[in-house]
C-alpha cells in the first residue's frame, strides 16, 4: 500500500491545528481530509473511509473519546477499523490511557514536534501494510492450497500429521528439504493452525539480504546508527510481536547474527542497532534451510547451540520425486489455478502429457511443477492441455527415458550421447524453424540464454541460415 492510497481524516476543533497538520504531512502523497468536529467526521466516513484518523481529545459536541467509540459501534463500524491516533494537551496521560483502552492506537501530546507527527503516521502507515500482506498471504494461502498442503502421498501425509501436531503448541519448528519443496507453505500452515493465526506472520529471505544488513533487518535501528539511517526503523522481530517470525535459508547468517538471534530466542528481548532500549518480544520461531546443517556446524558456519534451539521439532519436506502420486494431483490444482488466474479455459491435461509429467524427475520440486504448468496454461490455445505445450526438458527427458529403455543397458554410454544429440538437435531445428532463423527468438522459446543456445548450435553444427526463409 503506497502512500497515494492511504487516507488520513483530521479531526479537529481549531482550524491553525488542522492546517498544520495538513501542511506537515501533504509533501508525502497521502489524500488528507478534515472534519471540525466528530458529528462532522462520523458523517464523512459515509462517504470516505479513512485508513488514520488524527483526532483531538478536547472538541466540544462531541469530545475524542466519544468519537472514539462512536466509530468502534454500529451503525459507524467499519469493515477495517481505521488506526486512530489522539492527540491531547501536556499532562493528560490518564485521557490518552482512557483513549488506548477505547481502541486508540497510540496518542501525541501537545506541544508536538512535525517529525514526531510524521514518525507517528509513519508507523501507523507501516502497521496497515503490515496487516494488508498477511490479508494477501492469507488469501493467496487459501486460494492456491485451500489453506491445507495439496497431497495424498505418504510422505505428505506424515507432513501434514506432524504441523497439525506442533502447530497449536509454541515450539520452534525447523523446515529441512530441497529448494522448492514448499517449506514456506509450510511455515504459513503452521501459522495458520496456531493460537497465533489471528497475528502478524513476518517473512524473511536471509540470503536475499546483504549481510551489512541483517541484523538491521531483524532488530531494526535508530536514526543515524549508520549511514544511510535517517530514521528509525522496526526489524522483523518486533513486527512479529504476538505472531510467528519465518526465516528462509538460516544459515546463510553470519556467526554473529546467529548467536544473536539465540540470545534473543532465550531472553525474548533486544536492542534496536544504535540503540539502548531493550524491547521485549513475544515470537514463534520458524526457521528452514536447504543447506545440511549437522554438515555446516562441523565446517564451522553453523552454532550448535542455535541449531538445537531451532529444531526443537525438525520437519523434512519430501522431495516431489518422492512423492510421485501427487504430482497428478498439484498439476491438475495448478491447471485450474492459472486457468482462472490468465482467464483461459483449459479443462484437463490430457494422458500423455500427465505420462510425462508423471515420469520426469523434477529437480526444481512443487515450485518448478508449479512454473511449467502455469507456463503451459499461458501458451496453450485450446481446452486441454497437451504434450506439445510442455516445456523442451520435459519431452527430452522423457526421449532420453524411452531410448535408455529401448538399449536395455546403461553401459552404452557412446549411443546414449549420440541419441541425446539427436533429440536435442531436433528440439532446436523445431525452434528455429518456428522462429524463422532467429537465433534470440528461438532461445526463448527454448527458455535458454542466447549464447548457450549458440554454443549448442556449433556443437552440433546448425546453422540459422537454413531456417530462414525468403520474404516474399
Amino acid at each position: 500500500m503506497k502512500n497515494q492510497d492511504i487516507k488520513i481524516l483530521i479531526v479537529d476543533d481549531e482550524a491553525s491545528a488542522r492546517y498544520g497538520m495538513r501542511r506537515a504531512l501533504q509533501k508525502s502523497g497521502y489524500h488528507l481530509y478534515e472534519a471540525e468536529n466528530g458529528r462532522e467526521a462520523l458523517r464523512q466516513m459515509q462517504k470516505v473511509t479513512p485508513e488514520i484518523i488524527l483526532c483531538d481529545m478536547n472538541m466540544p459536541e462531541m469530545n475524542g473519546l466519544e468519537f472514539l467509540k462512536a466509530i468502534h459501534e454500529e451503525p459507524y463500524g467499519l469493515n477495517a477499523k481505521p488506526l486512530t491516533i489522539v492527540i491531547t494537551a501536556y499532562g493528560s496521560e490518564k485521557i490518552a490511557v482512557e483513549a488506548m483502552k477505547a481502541g486508540a492506537y497510540d496518542y501525541l501530546s501537545k506541544p508536538y514536534d512535525i517529525d514526531e507527527l510524521r514518525l507517528l503516521i509513519q508507523r501507523a502507515v507501516d502497521k496497515l501494510n503490515l496487516e494488508w500482506e498477511n490479508r494477501r498471504l492469507r488469501q493467496q494461502l487459501d486460494i492456491s492450497t485451500g489453506g491445507e498442503i495439496i497431497g495424498k502421498s505418504q510422505a505428505i501425509e506424515h507432513v501434514k500429521n506432524l504441523i497439525a501436531k506442533v502447530a497449536p503448541t509454541d515450539v520452534t519448528v525447523l523446515l529441512t528439504g530441497e529448494s522448492g519443496t514448499g517449506k514456506e507453505l509450510a511455515a504459513q500452515t503452521i501459522h495458520s493452525q496456531s493460537p497465533r493465526r489471528d497475528g502478524p506472520f513476518i517473512t524473511m529471505n536471509c540470503a536475499a539480504i546483504p549481510r551489512d544488513l541483517v541484523e538491521s533487518e531483524l532488530f531494526g535501528h535508530e536514526k543515524g546508527a549508520f549511514t544511510g539511517a535517517t530514521e528509525k526503523r522496526q526489524g522483523k522481530f518486533e513486527l512479529a510481536d504476538g505472531g510467528t517470525l519465518f526465516l528462509d535459508e538460516i544459515a546463510d547468517m553470519s556467526l554473529e547474527t546467529q548467536a544473536k538471534i539465540l540470545r534473543v530466542l532465550e531472553d525474548k528481548s533486544f536492542t534496536r542497532l544504535g540503540g539502548k532500549e531493550i524491547i521485549r518480544t513475544d515470537v514463534r520461531l520458524i526457521s528452514a534451510s536447504n543447506k545440511d546443517l549437522p554438515r555446516e556446524i562441523e565446517a564451522g558456519t553453523f552454532r550448535q547451540d542455535l541449531y538445537f534451539r531451532l529444531k526443537v521439532v525438525e520437519l523434512k519436506l519430501p522431495r516431489l520425486a518422492e512423492r510421485k502420486e501427487d504430482i497428478l494431483i498439484l498439476a491438475e490444482h495448478f491447471l485450474r489455478f492459472f486457468s482462472e488466474k490468465h482467464r483461459r479455459n483449459l479443462q484437463k491435461i490430457d494422458a500423455h502429457a500427465l505420462r510425462l509429467l508423471q515420469q520426469y524427475e523434477w529437480p526444481g520440486n512443487v515450485r518448478q511443477l508449479m512454473h511449467v504448468i502455469e507456463q503451459s496454461v499461458v501458451l496453450a490455445d485450446e481446452e486441454c492441455l497437451r504434450a506439445e505445450h510442455l516445456p523442451p526438458e520435459i519431452i527430452a527427458d522423457q526421449s532420453r527415458a524411452d531410448f535408455d529403455l529401448s538399449l536395455g543397458n546403461l553401459s552404452f554410454r557412446e549411443e546414449k550421447e549420440r541419441a541425446v544429440k539427436i533429440i536435442e538437435r531436433e528440439i532446436i531445428e523445431k525452434a528455429l524453424q518456428n522462429s524463422n532463423g532467429n537465433v534470440s527468438q528461438a532461445a526463448r522459446e527454448l527458455q535458454m540464454k542466447r549464447q548457450f543456445l549458440q554454443q549448442k548450435m556449433s556443437k552440433l553444427e546448425i546453422r540459422a541460415a537454413k531456417f530462414r526463409r525468403e520474404k516474399v
